[in-house]
């Protein structure tokens, strides 16, 4: 239950990113490295959640991946346009 918690508000952290992102169409300050580093671990947590069969690993880590992944599509496509 405590791992199913912490991986809601972590995950609920990103949607208000996600939000500003998608709204003002700026993403001058968020480091397109940071976000690749952080991408691909979460992925690899969800993995991980599949090799331990943890439930509450699998779905925060999917969950945070998709809005990850998507301030991570703005932020490519936004530098592709600067």
């Amino acid at each position: 239950m405590l791992g199913l918690v912490a991986g809601s508000l972590t995950t609920a952290a990103f949607i208000p990113q996600l939000h500003r992102a998608w709204k003002t169409k700026s993403l001058e300050d968020v480091s397109l490295l940071t976000y690749i580093a952080f991408t691909v671990g979460v992925f690899l947590w969800a993995i991980y959640g599949f090799v331990i069969s943890s439930l509450p690993v699998i779905l925060t880590n999917s969950v945070t991946f998709v809005l990850a992944s998507s301030i991570l599509i703005l932020k490519i496509q936004h530098k592709k346009r600067s």
